[in-house]
């Protein structure tokens, strides 16, 4: 498979495209509204701790306080409390015995580490402070507690960040596991000699108490630069452990790389052939990167002189338009209509043109598994997480079924978050449940509509004229006061006002008030406002329900 890395930079935006066989798998976009904040590391102070849903809220400085589940909490927190206390780190016991591991936040991979994963158990008694069980080891949680995390998922909607007290710092060869003695290696190097290599050369240089994960990208690469990944890593953590013991919370103790830095770092491996830059500043610091860390890979990177804008010539700009649309054409005349809710995203597999009335049961599996690979294409390219239901075409045949749920699985294989799909139900429903760490790539090109809010539809003009209504009969039932004001979007004024005895005139009648209708475009369709002459002031709120 043919990959390649194509950035487009502007001065208020850089984007990132990922192709795979030159066409569009996935997109990031990072302006400066809105930076990446996976991977920054904040030393924070605990607000909260609900043991109903056995979490805690962390106050890290955002506007909204970060979530820290429990299963979120290193078995290592007392260690990371002596850093606020000074003390000696103890070291972490190494097992012989091998098995996975989660992937630390800024991390791409699954890996092998020779570390039981820690038991946790439900404990909390108080809303004062968390208690559970993880192994042979207690840990506690309480509210004013110092606690240094990290942002493992972007905030989505209404909801803040997602944080864990199991610190990472991802490099290019490995990843840095502070007070954590395991030494992983990725589940996708399999050469069983050059895993052992690679954690006899890190092994001995990590100091006492830390762990590392060695990455794919670490195979074949010679000593001295693993070493010096290392060691680059290590001067961050003491640079980090420093502001952690001058500063006070909140406060943010680290900055991770920028998007287009960390992809870099992350997907800049030997499956690429070539990284295309239209920028000649940003071209310089890629390059500088890499001649740094991988200089066998400068001949791969190109900047971009054409006058043609490089999106265009790499036909990105096109399928960047169609990410906006809901419906999404397949090659064979069928389509497919994504639709995205606040508990999940919905997606609907159609005919449309492909509809033959002969062998109706071969045709639907042509759709269906044509659909398969567009729409897990699409979740990486709008990097749509959560829960997702499919509604494929109706199959009779259970075989039929079972290669749909199987072309889902295959496609899903490329994706790096991780996925779980479960076989199609008898209604033809597949379900999917897909890592969510940053929000929906639209998102960066479109904000919520300030009319619908986002919803896509506004209130009717009759249910404003009812509020207003309803509004004036309360103000009567308590105020002798008979002239008012009412200020209300300019559409509305007209659908009050228009005809020889108008709405409003009939209300005015009925209530014996004089109001006097001023439009006022700042007004939403469904927003309306009173205002007292006598008084002199705006009472709206002052009778409304």
């Amino acid at each position: 498979m043919k990959k390649e890395i194509v950035i487009n930079s502007t001065a208020n935006e850089h984007r990132i495209a990922i192709l795979e066989d030159g066409k569009l798998a996935e997109l990031f976009v990072e302006t400066p509204g809105k930076e990446r904040m996976v991977g920054d590391i904040h030393l924070g102070k605990v607000a909260k701790v609900m043991p109903g849903i056995r979490a805690a809220f962390i106050d890290i400085g955002l506007q909204q306080d970060a979530f820290l589940h429990f299963s979120d909490i290193g078995s290592s927190l007392s260690e990371y409390n002596a850093l606020f206390e000074d003390d000696d780190d103890d070291d972490e016991s190494h097992s012989p015995d091998s098995q996975q591991v989660a992937v630390p936040a800024g991390a791409t991979e699954s890996v092998t580490a020779p570390h039981p994963a820690p038991q946790r158990r439900q404990g909390p008694t108080n809303g004062d402070s968390g208690r559970f069980q993880r192994s042979d080891r207690e840990v506690n949680i309480q509210k004013g507690q110092d606690i240094l995390v990290q942002i493992t998922k972007e905030p989505v909607g209404k909801k803040g960040v997602r944080v864990t007290s199991e610190i990472s710092l991802p490099g290019r060869f490995l990843v840095l596991l502070p007070f954590d003695g395991k030494v992983g290696v990725s589940k996708k190097l399999n050469d069983f000699k050059e895993k052992r290599r690679l954690r006899r050369v890190v092994r001995p240089i990590l100091p006492p108490g830390f762990g590392a994960i060695i990455r794919t990208v670490a195979e074949g690469k010679e000593d001295a630069l693993i070493k010096q990944d290392l060691e680059e890593l290590l001067r961050v953590w003491s640079n980090i452990e420093k502001t952690v013991k001058a500063e006070k919370p909140p406060v943010l103790v680290y900055k991770d790389m920028t998007t287009t830095s960390s992809v870099i770092r992350d997907l800049f491996g030997d499956r690429v052939e070539r990284v295309a830059v239209d920028e000649k500043k940003l071209f310089k610091e890629i390059k500088a990167y890499v001649q740094w860390m991988s200089p066998d890979m400068l001949d791969r990177l190109e900047y971009y002189k054409g006058k043609e804008p490089i999106f265009d010539k790499y036909g990105v700009e096109k399928d960047i338009q169609n990410l906006m649309s809901k419906k999404v054409w397949l090659k064979s005349g069928g389509y497919i209509f994504i639709e995205k809710t606040e508990a999940m995203t919905v997606i609907d597999v159609n005919s449309g043109r492909y509809a033959a009335k002969k062998e109706q049961e071969l045709n639907s599996l042509r759709t269906d598994l044509e659909a398969s690979r567009e729409i897990t294409r699409q979740l990486r390219l709008r990097d749509i997480g959560g829960i997702i239901v499919i509604d494929f075409i109706d199959l009779e045949d259970e075989k039929n079924k079972k290669k749909v749920y199987d072309e889902v699985k295959k496609e899903l294989k490329r994706d790096r978050a991780k996925a779980t799909v479960l076989p199609m139900t008898e209604f033809g429903l597949m379900q999917i449940t897909r890592q969510r760490i940053r929000q929906n790539v639209q998102m960066s090109f479109s904000d919520a509509c300030p009319t619908c809010g986002g919803t896509g539809m506004v209130q009717s003009k009759t249910t404003t004229l009812n509020q207003i209504e309803r509004w004036i009969k309360r103000f009567k039932s308590e105020s002798r006061e008979f002239r008012l004001q009412l200020s209300v979007n300019p559409n509305i004024a007209v659908y009050l006002t228009q005809g020889t005895i108008s709405r409003m005139t009939k209300i005015m009648f009925k209530f014996f008030v004089k109001v006097k209708v001023v439009p006022d475009p700042a007004l939403a369709m469904d927003e309306f406002k009173f205002f007292s002459l006598r008084q002199k002031k705006d009472i709206t709120e002052q009778y409304r329900l």
